[in-house]
């Protein structure tokens, strides 16, 4: 078994360099099976979900061959779309962005049920609605999703999303690049990652106009072709050292950012009275000892991200006062909250908002990852406890985390990555 074990107390000093961003990486790295050519994407993190997709694209064929440690080669010229073992599959929820991607190539598709964290019910209708829009039959049986264009094209088409879907506006993309004619998404996300997806299918020879407003447009090429491309950093990765730099109340300089990306946590950071000073390239947050309660509710970007809502409520637990976290996105975020209470904060959840009671110190505690975000929360939480944390389950944060123990590392932090073998192996060494 492997944890991560916290000693709390230390401010965090020094700076920091974000890696690219997870969500970016996935559609991009799915979206190089559209090309009979090689890719070479940089800056991507070396997190556990892009080597699962890399693992997956090597299944199907594919030559993925590292450069460097943020860099690689694939070549998807030839692969086979019924090679991949469905236990990949399950183990992580961007798995269905080969749906588009294979229904773009192919005009057919055959993937497993995606995995990844539970936050409720995360159905994909969505994805449904737009594929037979565009021409595709989808069929679902054995925990396989399947879909068949009725003669191999895909047709351009009006969509309009009924709400606003990160992953179905990316599937939608995928699959509409190289469709006959023009589609156009209503109501699209637009968030950063579905502007770098555009952007990266762009330098391929796509045509795609309006990523990052609510209405994209998709003049299908009947080719794509290889690049060189780097992903944008991870505002994510980002925002999470600026609330731990905030909660420990230290000083710490972001590099590699986009501020743009990061202004809804800024601003409610400084709200609160946490200093972010905003530069070309980074952010440096100076943290208080007279932080100032508040509300914060999640939204899809540009609002307050919810892959953000766990850090900022442990942050919120050292502010006097109670304050309350709404949950706008997910109906079922709040499983980390007892893990909290485990340490003495002081929460009450009300259906999908938790009301704080801050400024009680917290105290060391055996805690678990019971998501990805929330597994980075726990860090946080252990970073201000009084006493030494151990966090369980940690391969959910390395699901989407650059070396977070590494980096907080270098920042001061008393933490550090240990196994610790189970019942099982204790009982056969002995």
């Amino acid at each position: 078994m492997e944890k991560i074990v916290v000693r709390g107390g230390k401010p965090l000093f020094g700076n920091v360099e974000i890696s690219g961003m997870k969500n970016a990486a996935l559609p991009i790295i799915y979206a190089c099976v559209l090309i009979k050519s090689k890719c070479v994407i940089e800056n991507v993190p070396a997190v556990r979900d892009v080597a699962l997709s890399l693992s997956i694209l090597r299944e199907m064929g594919a030559s993925v061959r590292m450069i460097t440690k943020n860099t690689y080669e694939i070549d998807c010229t030839n692969i086979d779309i019924n090679a991949v073992p469905y236990e990949l599959f399950r183990q992580m929820r961007a798995s269905y962005y080969l749906l588009g991607a294979e229904l773009g190539r192919f005009g057919r598709a055959s993937v497993g049920f995606p995995g990844g964290c539970d936050f409720g019910e995360r159905p994909i209708d969505q994805h449904i609605k737009g594929f037979e829009a565009l021409g595709g039959k989808v069929n679902i049986e054995n925990g396989n999703i399947s879909i068949e264009s009725e003669d191999g094209q895909l047709k351009g088409t009006n969509i309009f999303f009924d709400l606003v879907s990160v992953g179905a506006t990316i599937n939608i993309m995928l699959a509409a690049v190289t469709a006959e004619g023009t589609t156009i998404i209503d109501n699209a996300a637009r968030e950063p990652h579905i502007v770098d997806l555009a952007n990266f299918l762009n330098t391929c020879g796509a045509n795609i106009r309006g990523a990052g407003t609510d209405m994209i447009k998709i003049k299908g090429v009947k080719q794509l072709y290889g690049c060189n491309y780097a992903i944008i950093p991870d505002m994510i990765e980002a925002g999470t050292f600026m609330i731990a730099a905030a909660a420990t109340k230290g000083c710490v300089r972001i590099n590699n950012v986009i501020p743009k990306h990061l202004e809804s946590v800024a601003a409610k950071l400084e709200e609160m009275g946490v200093s972010v000073e905003e530069l070309d390239d980074a952010v440096v947050v100076k943290g208080t000892d007279t932080m100032t309660r508040t509300s914060v509710k999640t939204h899809p970007y540009p609002g307050y991200p919810t892959d953000m809502h766990p850090q900022m409520t442990v942050l919120l637990t050292q502010v006097p006062g109670v304050s309350y976290m709404t949950e706008g996105v997910y109906e079922n975020r709040f499983r980390y909250v007892d893990e909290l209470r485990r340490m003495g904060a002081q929460i009450k959840v009300d259906g999908r908002t938790a009301i704080i009671e801050g400024g009680t110190p917290l105290s060391a505690a055996p805690l678990k990852a019971v998501d990805l975000r929330a597994g980075v929360a726990m860090i946080i939480a252990g970073l201000i406890a009084e006493g030494e944390s151990e966090i369980t389950d940690i391969h959910l944060i390395e699901r989407g985390y650059d070396d977070i123990v590494g980096k907080l590392r270098a920042l001061g932090a008393d933490i550090r990555r240990t196994v610790v073998p189970n019942d099982d192996a204790v009982k056969k060494a002995n």
